[in-house]
């Protein structure tokens, strides 16, 4: 791309038509975006270590009532919840699109002799075995695919599970959705960052699309020397809390329970996410 192409662009991009993600499988965008996975300054990628811990411990005590079980991570990132969910006794599988988070997370169960095996995939296509007691698809994830991906995404993770296994989900709120689409453009310049490891500028604009109920957010990253133009986008999903009740059920989970957050007061007060959990009927 180039300026000009910035300036004559559509306006309101239908959702998904311009890309399906930021590039999470692009070997270094994924080694920086692993650098922000475990930052302790921010849960923009992950969550802070002790947040997750609180996360944890109420999967191990409250979901599975401190019973060892197989589990299934999607989109697990650099195996954060995985490894310490290993410690508890679990038998823990992690599939995720980002190179350097299955390598991080490899090296991890390695380190400490955990009971982890590591797919680098995408769970849209990816095999997910079967036999577990619990899989999980937790910090927004379910809401950046399309609705067609998600459904199969709900479907193989019912494939997977035992009889009366659990489905986690941690999906945004449709709220939260609709401002994110709703949020002005902004920009900033940097020597490196998340989107480039040379000087650039970095323009971020987002889009609402009411009929469709999805967000769209375009990233356009200007290399300082050259001025070429990277253009990414990332779409997002939103779903009323009935509508993912009527897709549990109807995908063969019930009953489906819905909780504030996953057991972590500071969550609970920004109401960004909540959690869903479905019984394999």
């Amino acid at each position: 791309m180039t300026l000009f192409d910035i300036i004559r662009r559509s306006e309101n991009p239908v959702p998904w038509s311009e890309g399906d993600n930021i590039p999470w499988h692009d070997p270094s965008f994924s080694q920086r975006m692993l650098l922000e996975h475990l930052s302790q300054e921010h849960d923009a990628a992950s969550r802070r270590f002790f947040k997750i811990d609180q996360h944890v411990h109420w999967i191990h005590h409250e979901l599975l009532s401190g019973r060892p079980t197989r589990i299934l991570d999607l989109a697990c990132g650099p195996g954060l919840y995985t490894t310490r969910l290993a410690r508890l006794g679990h038998e823990c599988v992690g599939i995720d699109y980002g190179p350097a988070s299955i390598a991080h997370a490899r090296d991890l169960a390695a380190a400490d002799h955990l009971g982890c095996q590591y797919v680098h995939q995408d769970i849209r296509t990816a095999e997910y075995g079967t036999a577990y007691g619990l899989a999980m698809l937790i910090f927004g994830e379910f809401n950046v695919f399309r609705p067609t991906d998600a459904w199969t995404i709900l479907r193989k993770a019912k494939h997977a599970l035992t009889a009366g296994g659990l489905l986690l989900l941690e999906p945004h709120t449709f709220s939260t959705i609709q401002r994110v689409g709703e949020l002005p453009p902004s920009w900033y310049s940097a020597e490196r960052g998340l989107f480039s490891d040379r000087p650039h500028l970095y323009l971020q604009e987002s889009s609402w699309d009411a009929t469709r109920a999805a967000a769209t957010i375009r990233y356009f990253v200007i290399d300082a020397a050259t001025g070429h133009v990277d253009r990414y986008a990332q779409s997002l999903q939103a779903y009323t809390d009935e509508q993912y009740q009527a897709m549990l059920v109807q995908c063969g989970y019930e009953p489906v329970r819905f909780y504030a957050s996953l057991g972590d007061q500071e969550d609970q007060a920004s109401g960004d996410f909540f959690a869903v959990v479905g019984h394999k009927r």
